[in-house]
This record gives structure tokens, C-alpha cells and sequence, in this order.
């Protein structure tokens, strides 16, 4: 058998050298992953394919998954041997047969090698009796989901695993009698047998296999109408109170984002069925599957105490996955190098939708605070990576997910858009999503659709703006002639690499005490003269980029502190804050003392939620990251009490919820200890707040990490908490909270075995509380481990984990010891993957700030 094995092996190193001597497309090599050289090959010579799937799927997870597939395509070519992706042990399959004809199973590098002798050209059909793979099935006591993105289909069942090849699926479930499922198609029949039941689903639309899904086991079905369309839903949310607020809510949101789209889109919902599924700690927020879109049930399921902060990620959370209908599903990227493109499209139609609904100063204040903040954390970084990026191989698709793609890409897009005109911009892409309907397309396929429909050469805005990475630096000069302007001059700058400019247009604002002056701003060039600013009166102070919509590291004129909680516009006061926060990072104009100071005292004042949240989040930064240990001991008492006064004074429940949480993040101080032991003993939220099941166990955690008095606190809340899903993430939780030392490193050491990082949001949410900053001065010496296990973190987890484990990891660390491992790793791999020595480099620039900053301070 093995020497059969070695002689067919060779034989399809041979054919396959051969074979690219002669005309035709370029045959590929034989590699791990799907490389760009098989997937082109494949496109060329590939047509009509079409899967017949069953799967009997027992109620047991650790009992493997009978599968019976047939595989159907048209082959223009037969002069080679033809690769089958299937990233799984050959000995799972029993049984391969092609035309008819019992085949050899040959595998290499994670493909099914199917040789020419028995295909022919026209119409194959490939019958393959295997085991599935577990790798992309998340298989849990009671359910399972799968999850193919970008190219974990090929680690189920064998298949071309590349976006461009789309398909139609047909699927027969073989499940317990108690189970219910979702998949892409609608339900043909069921059919009951004793202890076990069988779903034949009918023929799916054209999809590309990582939007190929379906979810099944102990879930509860709900159906309802989405604007016109049925749908189902399945979820395993049990508390009442988050149910019977949350459903409606869920309908609706999904009705509105779908006529919302339809409408703009000119084109009707795409797919034959709606429909979608609540998963217990899903990996990401949300996955586009056609009639089956996944979300995190926590994110869908609030309460009556849910901030608007919370019911706006809700909003955005369906509004973006509903967009990828159209912008992914419809029309999907050629291959993984473009994947922002529909992440780009569904972040900003979802806002669009939102803009319509709230109202355009709404819509900027929220706009500006979802995306400025995160993409601004990426670019002002060492590992910043452009938009768009190359792709040899779709097994480091992942490397090019992050927060480029989510937030600085719908900032680029909203420059295009004013750079165009809406109707232009709308025109065109209407024009995109017809020609390439059912099909795959590129972005410069896009750009060329778009320059059609505007004089501005969007091939040179498009090289600054999405090939190259980074961000400008502006910067001013002003000059008076007594109390009058006599220039105003605008100049900007790359803060890291070549010179270049960013064309962007944006406003600048004059404040005077019974008027303001708005000018538009044209930034093209490296300098602009703002003529319009000539002659005015001398102002009280200016605030750049005061529509929120300018992208770069903006100028604080000193005097806008002054003014700073008296401005009137929400907006003005969040560009602002943000435009203060990256001075301070920059180490200009501001320290983070004297910054912490200034946001902890407008928390009384402000009085929009959005904003309390943004200075929330800046203030906990500052407080752990960059406020020395000594001056943080010095500090807490007093912001202690600015919050917890703070909190008393505003009005709003989710203001005082959101001053709480942050009360709750800070303390110290044994006195702050006891009103919130206080709180979580009792149960008893302070007057004008509500706090749920999941907020008692967020103070228990708090209250745990900081080794309270109380060693119960873990065991009480564990009782406490009713769902059996949470119940599994606080008890795998607990561990990394423990007071000791030794169950700490235990749980760490764990880690290192892929089955125990199989629910990556667990494991983050374990990682905060394992590198706390109350328990880094022992959690340091997880972190030269945790560089080490990246390479395979990439390899076995999903897209998002490895800038998430790093984030989790690195997050606030500080010290000269910390940024010392990381520089230490960097330099002893001089060969690391690039991709994921910038992933290090985004996730540990804080600790390379503050660690400077320490440094400064000692001298």
C-alpha cells in the first residue's frame, strides 16, 4: 500500500512538470493551502460544480461524522492531475470513485490528487464515502456550527476552496430527533425515524464555500417576517428578560437594513431564503452565511438596562451583515486580497443606513467614534498595513483581517463618496453590483467602473488611499496683524515612511463668543492656504477637522481646553477628545496626567452617552497604561470619587451605567472595594442604574482579580448565573482569575493544546483577567510563551484570534520589561512572518509608548 502510494505520487510530480511545458494555463505545484497559482489554474479549467453533501451527524461530539458527497463539474482540460482541497487525514476516506470508475486515494500537502486517467473532459462526477473533519465544524456537547472562512471548508470536506469557483450546494442532515438546523437553502422535507431525523434541503444559490453553511443542535425556533421576507431563527438564550425585549428589536433591525438596501441598491434581496442563528461565544460578532447568518447571541440578546452603546453595535452588528447580502455574497471578491472590499462596503452601507435613521449629526458623532479611534490604533503603528495587501496563499488570508479593513477602509470610502458625489458614487456602484451579480469581481474592477462616472483621477487617490499604509500629520500656522487674520496656512505631512499627500476634504471651525465661522478645507497638495480665513477677527480658538470626517493626526489649538465642555456640538466635543488623545500619544502639547485630569473632569458634563463612553475608554488607558504604578496608587482615590460623583450627577441610566462600569475598571481603594462588594453581595444596583445577570458577574470578576477578602466570590457567582452556556464560560473563566499563582500558570500552560483554545472568546475574555495590570508583575513571564504559540494560533484558530490574542495579551502592559520581550523576540526571528511581526507590532505599540514614556520620566 505504501509503495502504491509513493508510485502515484510520482507519477503526479511528473505529469504535473510535464504538463506546464506545454500551452494552456500554468498547471501549479503541489503545496500546502490553496496558493494563487492553483487557484488561477483551477478558475481556467473548472465550471458548473455543484456538491450533493450528507452528513449524520450523532449526538455525541467526540464520535466522528459519517459523510457521503458527490462532486459534479465541467473540465475544459484533462492533460493533468486536478487538486481537491482537503486539509485532513487521507485515511478518513473509504471510498473514492470517479465516472464510475473506483479510484486511488492520493494525497499530498492537503489535497486530493484526482489523476487524468480518470477524468474526462465535459461533465465529471467525483464520489468521495469519508469521515468529516472536525477543523471548521465547532463541535459542542449539544450543537455544532460550522464557520468556512476564509478557506476552512477544505478541513469538513473535500472541495475547490477558493472564493471564485461558486457553487450550488444540495445537503441532507441526519441529526438526534431533538435537534433543529439552518442552512443556506430552504427546507425541502423532514423526515422522522425513531431517535433520529433526516433534512433534505433544497439546491442552494450560487456560493462561494466559505459562505457554504449550516448550524444545528439544541436550539429554540423562532420565525417572523423580515420586511418581505420569512424567516427563521434559532437560538439557546433561556433569560426571559433578554428574550422578550430582544426579538422584536432583532426583526425589525433586519427588516429595515434590508429594505434600506434594496432600496439603494436597486437590486431585490439576492438569495431564496432569510434566515439566521444565535450562537453562545460565536468567534466573531457575525458571519454573512446566505439564509444562515451567524451572530454572537450576546450581542443580539439585551436587556432593559442595555446601554446605547450596546444597542447601537446591535444595530450596526445586522445592519453590516445584512449588507453583505449584496456587498459579498452577491458579488464576491475574486480572491482573499480584496476581502476588505466587502468589509469596506458592508461597515459603510451599514452606516448609511444609520445616517438615514438618526439623522446626519447623529450619524457623524457615531461614525467618527466607531472608526477613527480603531483605525487611528493600527496606522500610527510600526506594523501598519495598508488597505489592500498581497496574497500568495489563501492559508494567510487571516494575517489580513483587523481594524484597517473594518474602520479605516469606510473612512476612505466616505472620502470617495464626497469626492465623487452620493449620485455618482450610487450610480456606480449599482452599475458593479449588475455586471457582476452571481460572479466574483476585484477592486480594480470597481475603480474602473467608478472613474467612469467622475473627472477626478481616482487611480492616483486610490495609490495613497488604499495601497499604501499610514496616516498624515497636519499641522497649522497662523498669523494675526492686530486682531485680525492674515493667514492661515494648513500643511501636512507622513507621520512614518515616504513623503506623500492624502487629497481629503474637511472642515475647519472658528469659534467667537456669539458665532462660529465654518470653512471647508481642500487638502490636496502638502500645503493649503486657507484664503476664506484671511481678514476674520481673531477667534476665541479653532477646532480642526470639526466635521469629523478629515483622517490624520490633527492640531489642538491649547486654547480649546479652556472651552472644551462648553462646546455645544456633541461632535465638536468627540473631535476633540479624540484629536487631544493622539497629541498625548505623539508625546506633543499634552501629557497623559495632565490629560487624565482634564477628561476625568468633564465626566459630570458630558451629557452624550457616546461620548461618556469614548471618555471612559481614554481615561482607563491612561490610568493603566500610561500612569506610572507609584502615581496610579497617588491618583485613585481622587478619580475613584470624580467617577462615582460623576455618576450621581448625570441623568441618563446608561450614562450613570457607563460611569459605573468605569468605577468599576479603576478602583483601588478599600473604600471603593466595599461599596461594590456591597453592590454584588446584595444585588442591589445604586439608584438609577440597572444591571443584569452578566454585570454581577463582570463585578465578581472585578472584585476576584484584585484577590478580595471574600475567596467565595467565584463559587457564589457561579450558582447565580442560570444559562448553562455563560455557566461553561465563567467556570472556564475562573481559573485564569484565581488568587494563586500555581492555578494561574496551569491554566496558561493549558492553552498550549488547540482543543483548549477551541472557544476564542473565552480564552479572551480568561487572557484580560490573566494579564490584568494588578497581576502583570507575575504575568510577565506568560508572554514570551505567548509570542512563541502565535505561529500556530495563525495556523489552527480563526481569522481575528491572533490580533486578538496579542490585544488580550499585550494590552496594557507598560513597563521596560514587557516591551523588552517583545523587541527581544523580534530580533532572535529575524525571518517571522511579516505579516505576523506586524500583528505584534500594531498590539504592543501602547507598551512601546509607555515603556518610553517610563523611561523619560526616570531620567
Amino acid at each position: 500500500m505504501v509503495f502504491r502510494y509513493k508510485i502515484l505520487l510520482f507519477l503526479v510530480i511528473v505529469l504535473t512538470s510535464c504538463s506546464s511545458r506545454k500551452a494552456g494555463p500554468v498547471v501549479p505545484v503541489v503545496e500546502n493551502g490553496v496558493s494563487r497559482s492553483l487557484a488561477l489554474y483551477r478558475k481556467a479549467v473548472l465550471t458548473a460544480i455543484h456538491y450533493t453533501l450528507e452528513l449524520d451527524i450523532p449526538a455525541e461530539k467526540n464520535k466522528g461524522i459519517a459523510a457521503h458527497e458527490i462532486l459534479n463539474f465541467k473540465l475544459s482540460s484533462v492533460r493533468t492531475p486536478l487538486q481537491l482541497d482537503f486539509k485532513e487525514d487521507p485515511a478518513k476516506i473509504s471510498l473514492l470513485t470517479i465516472n464510475g470508475k473506483t479510484a486511488p486515494v492520493t494525497h499530498s500537502k492537503e489535497h486530493l490528487i484526482l489523476l487524468p486517467e480518470f477524468l474526462k473532459k465535459g461533465d465529471n462526477e467525483v464520489r468521495i464515502l469519508f469521515r468529516a473533519g472536525d477543523g471548521a465544524l465547532n463541535r459542542n456537547t449539544d450543537y455544532l456550527y460550522t464557520l468556512f472562512v476564509p478557506d476552512r471548508a477544505r478541513t469538513v470536506f473535500p472541495c475547490f476552496d477558493q472564493p471564485d469557483l461558486k457553487a450550488t450546494y444540495t445537503l441532507t442532515l441526519h441529526l438526534p430527533k431533538d435537534w433543529k438546523a439552518i442552512a443556506n437553502a430552504e427546507l425541502k422535507d423532514t423526515v422522522q425515524k425513531q431517535e433520529r431525523k433526516t433534512y433534505h434541503y433544497k439546491t442552494s444559490d450560487l456560493l462561494s464555500t466559505y459562505l457554504f453553511a449550516f448550524a444545528a443542535g439544541k436550539f429554540q425556533l423562532d420565525k417572523g417576517i423580515v420586511n418581505t421576507q420569512r424567516a427563521s431563527f434559532l437560538y439557546r438564550e433561556t433569560d426571559a428578560a433578554k428574550i422578550k425585549p430582544s426579538l422584536p428589536a432583532i426583526y425589525a433591525i433586519h427588516s429595515a437594513a434590508l429594505k434600506y438596501l434594496e432600496d439603494w441598491t436597486g437590486i431585490p434581496y439576492p438569495f431564496q431564503k432569510f434566515g439566521f442563528v444565535a450562537i453562545p461565544d460565536f468567534q466573531f460578532g457575525g458571519m454573512e452565511h446566505p439564509g444562515a447568518i451567524q451572530y454572537k447571541a450576546a450581542s443580539l440578546f439585551l436587556d432593559a438596562g442595555a446601554t446605547k452603546d450596546q444597542l447601537n453595535a446591535r444595530n450596526n452588528l445586522i445592519s453590516h451583515e445584512t449588507a453583505h447580502m449584496w456587498f459579498g455574497d452577491l458579488v464576491t471578491m475574486d480572491w482573499f486580497s480584496d476581502v476588505w472590499m466587502k468589509e469596506v462596503f458592508a461597515n459603510f452601507m451599514a452606516d448609511k443606513s444609520a445616517e438615514e435613521a438618526d439623522g446626519k449629526d447623529n450619524y457623524a458623532l457615531k461614525f467618527l467614534i466607531d472608526h477613527f479611534p480603531a483605525a487611528y490604533a493600527v496606522d500610527r503603528t510600526a506594523g501598519a498595513n495598508p488597505i489592500r495587501q498581497p496574497l500568495d496563499n489563501l492559508k494567510d488570508a487571516g494575517t489580513l483581517y483587523g481594524n484597517i479593513i473594518y474602520h479605516k477602509a469606510p473612512i476612505m470610502m466616505q472620502q470617495l463618496e464626497k469626492l465623487m458625489g452620493k449620485d455618482k458614487f450610487q450610480q456606480g456602484v449599482r452599475e458593479y453590483l449588475k455586471k457582476f451579480a452571481n460572479s466574483n469581481a476585484s477592486w480594480p474592477d470597481l475603480i474602473r467602473i467608478l472613474d467612469s462616472h467622475t473627472p477626478v483621477d481616482l487611480e492616483k487617490w486610490n495609490k495613497v488611499w488604499v495601497n499604501e499604509n499610514g496616516r498624515p500629520v497636519i499641522d497649522y500656522k497662523i498669523i494675526y496683524q492686530g486682531d485680525k487674520i492674515s493667514s492661515l496656512i494648513i500643511t501636512q505631512q507622513a507621520e512614518l515612511g515616504a513623503q506623500r499627500v492624502w487629497p481629503q476634504s474637511f472642515e475647519v471651525t472658528l469659534f467667537y463668543p456669539d458665532r462660529v465661522k465654518v470653512i471647508s478645507a481642500d487638502l490636496v497638495t502638502a500645503q493649503l492656504e486657507l484664503k476664506e480665513a484671511a481678514g476674520l477677527d481673531k477667534p476665541l480658538f479653532i477646532l480642526f477637522n470639526s466635521a469629523g470626517d478629515g483622517y490624520g493626526e490633527w492640531p489642538v489649538d491649547p486654547a480649546v481646553q479652556q472651552y472644551l465642555f462648553g462646546l455645544e456640538k456633541p461632535l465638536h466635543r468627540a473631535v476633540a477628545y479624540i484629536s487631544l488623545y493622539e497629541q498625548m500619544l505623539s508625546g506633543k502639547n499634552i501629557q497623559p496626567a495632565a490629560l487624565l485630569t482634564l477628561f476625568s473632569q468633564g465626566l459630570a458634563k458630558e451629557g452624550e452617552e457616546l461620548n461618556v463612553r469614548l471618555l471612559s475608554n481614554y481615561i482607563s488607558t491612561i490610568y493603566w497604561q500610561f500612569s506610572a504604578v507609584k502615581e496610579r496608587q497617588l491618583l485613585s482615590a481622587a478619580l475613584e470619587n470624580k467617577l462615582w460623583d460623576a455618576m450621581l450627577q448625570q441623568k441618563s441610566s446608561n450614562n450613570k451605567k457607563q460611569l459605573f462600569k468605569a468605577y468599576q475598571d479603576i478602583f483601588l481603594s478599600p473604600a471603593a472595594r466595599n461599596k461594590l462588594y456591597q453592590i454584588w453581595k446584595s444585588q442591589k444596583a445604586p439608584p438609577g442604574i440597572t444591571l443584569s445577570e452578566d454585570d454581577y458577574t463582570s463585578l465578581a470578576l472585578s472584585l476576584a482579580v484584585r484577590d478580595d477578602a471574600d475567596i467565595a466570590i467565584l463559587p457564589i457567582q457561579e450558582s447565580r448565573i442560570t444559562n448553562p452556556d455563560r455557566k461553561k464560560r465563567f467556570e472556564f473563566i475562573m481559573p485564569a482569575v484565581s488568587a494563586k499563582q500555581g492555578v494561574r500558570d496551569d491554566f496558561f500552560d493549558s492553552l498550549r493544546f488547540p482543543a483548549n483554545r477551541a472557544k476564542e472568546s473565552n480564552v479572551l475574555a480568561a487572557l484580560y483577567y490573566l494579564h490584568h495590570p494588578l497581576r502583570q508583575q507575575h504575568s510577565v513571564v506568560y508572554l514570551e510563551k505567548s509570542l512563541e504559540l502565535l505561529a500556530e494560533i495563525q495556523a489552527t484558530g480563526d481569522i481575528f484570534f491572533p490580533q486578538s490574542w496579542l490585544q488580550a495579551t499585550f494590552g496594557y502592559y507598560q513597563s521596560a520589561a514587557a516591551a523588552g520581550i517583545v523587541r527581544d523576540f523580534l530580533k532572535n526571528h529575524p525571518d517571522y512572518n511579516p505579516r505576523l511581526k506586524a500583528k505584534i507590532l500594531q498590539a504592543t505599540d501602547n507598551l512601546a509608548r509607555a515603556a518610553r514614556l517610563s523611561s523619560q520620566r526616570s531620567k
